[in-house]
């Protein structure tokens, strides 16, 4: 799981790659893994209640989010039944956060009264809304260039000219096949 989109929701639409139909939340371990991972929930927080039900609910968020930024990334107006599902979602309270002391006296972060599937689900939507309706962040906003990937991401590089979601990864994958192609080339001429 990658954690670099620039957002919590950006992070969600990066579990699930559709070209090539990977699903990075497939049951309730791995959407603990994402929870922890994206820091909703901090790592020590029982997750018990994390289920099917719940799987259901963070994809159903992620295809209301995708189609929202996809369309924000195409110029045009939002789907209006994904836009009322993910205000309705953000419209609910996020998990409270308390510090409380760990074992050695230190102050850790903790989730108050419980965690809740609607409360996680209220924090990735308004984290959505916020970044939709910021037109500085929206002016960001970038699809990765890379073959065969689908990420987005904020471009907060210092010219704004970032054109892969990982220089690591596709930009990585980008420049073996820009080299490969070099070669090719300089061997048939």
């Amino acid at each position: 799981m990658w954690f670099d989109s620039g957002r919590v929701c950006l992070d969600l639409l990066a579990t699930f790659a559709p070209r090539r139909g990977a699903e990075g939340i497939r049951d309730g371990d791995e959407l603990r893994l994402w929870l922890v991972g994206a820091g909703l929930v901090p790592d020590r927080t029982p997750l018990g209640l994390v289920g099917p039900d719940w799987v259901v609910a963070f994809r159903e968020l992620r295809a209301d989010v995708e189609s929202l930024v996809r369309a924000e990334l195409r110029g045009a107006g939002p789907a209006e039944d994904a836009l009322a599902r993910v205000n309705a979602a953000a419209a609910g309270p996020p998990p409270g956060l308390c510090a409380v002391r760990d074992q050695e006296g230190n102050l850790v972060r903790e989730l108050c009264g419980g965690v809740e599937c609607s409360g996680l689900l209220a924090a990735v939507a308004r984290d959505a809304v916020e970044l939709l309706t910021d037109p500085g962040d929206r002016a960001l906003l970038r699809a990765c260039e890379g073959e065969g990937c689908a990420r987005v991401y904020l471009d907060t590089s210092r010219g704004h000219r970032r054109r892969w979601c990982s220089s690591e990864v596709c930009g990585n994958r980008e420049r073996v096949a820009r080299h490969r192609r070099r070669v090719l080339a300089a061997e048939s001429a």
